[in-house]
């Protein structure tokens, strides 16, 4: 039976308006609003429409209704500067990810959520107690991804072609998720998961909003991966800015970061910092980060597809078991890999036992 909720889902996917969609079937937009509202379904030949319209198999719009990310529950990295069109394609991206997240579950023990609840706390305060719970001490953060993943956050990926999507993050019930706009550098993506990690201890189920709550997620981002201890240990009196783009290799942030962070504790004067950042512009190191770390990835995901491989369960069959585009797949697992398969039909898929505890190594 046809399910209005689902033909809503992949519109925004899209990015479409109902105009648009409405244009591509040949319909009017009229007839678009009724079909989403559930008025009355579309005919045969229209839902054949509809979903070569919308990429979509056609069993997806008979699926049950999607469990879809509340959008006042949600921490947008850069929420301002997007369309409601951007941003309703990445929360539809976030409901696949949900159902990815759910079929997997059912199969694999994964991480238990370990994350504390900071609300009220001072940013660089909350970074450090967070630091201490975990037992990082005030090392080099190697992987973040990893690390948010071992301590029971479910991390995706989007691969949202919008310089104004960067990230967000939510509570779904007692379990974090993150999502990462993998188009930007490795720096600034390990930048934008520590920031939605302070949303998730600061604000935890998105409560407040704004440009102070920012700053604040930024502040914890900065102070969680470069503790001021060990930045102030390493940096010399009057760095320049070649030793800048050496020394970030440690803490593996961007450059501007780096002299951002120096700044806020008083390493490097305005003048300084304000040079600093002329001669950023003038090198291109704003667009272009200079000696671009190796991208992070999903341990637990490469983990699960590897697991998958051994029971010949391709991405193909994920994507005929939740009834999505084999590419939307792709978007929200980093891209990772998995080879030398033959799709098989997801009928002959037995269910699993949980196969072991995903437990990962920081």
């Amino acid at each position: 039976m046809f399910n209005p909720a689902r033909l809503l889902m992949a519109r925004r996917r899209r990015s479409l308006t109902m105009k648009a969609l409405a244009d591509r079937v040949a319909v009017e937009p009229r007839t678009v609003s009724a079909w989403e509202s559930g008025e009355f379904p579309p005919k045969d030949e229209n839902l054949q429409a509809l979903a070569q319209a919308l990429r979509f198999p056609l069993d997806f719009f008979s699926r049950d209704n999607p469990d879809e990310v509340d959008p006042e529950g949600v921490s947008f990295r850069a929420l301002t500067k997007m369309t409601a069109r951007q941003r309703e394609a990445a929360l539809s991206a976030g409901a696949i990810a949900f159902e990815l997240h759910d079929w997997i579950a059912e199969r694999f023990v994964l991480p238990s959520p370990d994350l504390l609840d900071l609300r009220g706390e001072d940013p660089e305060i909350a970074a450090s107690t967070l630091r201490r719970h975990w037992k990082l001490g005030d090392r080099s953060i190697r992987n973040m991804v990893h690390l948010l993943e071992s301590k029971g956050a479910r991390v995706f990926s989007l691969a949202e072609d919008a310089r104004e999507v960067d990230a967000y993050s939510l509570w779904r019930g007692a379990t974090p998720f993150i999502f990462l706009n993998t188009l930007k550098s490795a720096e600034h993506n390990r930048h934008d998961a520590a920031h939605e990690l302070g949303h998730l201890v600061l604000h935890k189920h998105g409560a407040q909003r704004g440009s102070a709550v920012e700053r604040e997620a930024d502040s914890f981002a900065a102070a969680f991966l470069m503790p001021a201890v060990t930045v102030g240990a390493a940096v010399s009196r009057v760095p320049t800015l070649t030793q800048l783009v050496l020394l970030k290799r440690h803490w593996v942030v961007s450059v501007a970061s780096l002299a951002y962070r120096l700044h806020k504790l008083g390493l490097v004067s305005e003048w300084h910092y304000r040079s600093l950042c002329i001669e950023m512009s003038e090198l291109g190191y704003r667009r272009r980060e200079p000696e671009e770390a190796p991208r992070e990835t999903s341990q637990v995901l490469a983990k699960v597809l590897l697991a998958l491989r051994d029971d010949r369960v391709t991405k193909a069959v994920l994507a005929e078991e939740l009834a999505v585009p084999v590419d939307e797949i792709e978007k929200i697992v980093f891209g990772l890999v998995v080879t030398g398969l033959t799709p098989i039909s997801a009928k002959q898929v037995q269910p699993r036992q949980p196969t072991g505890n995903l437990r990962l190594v920081k």
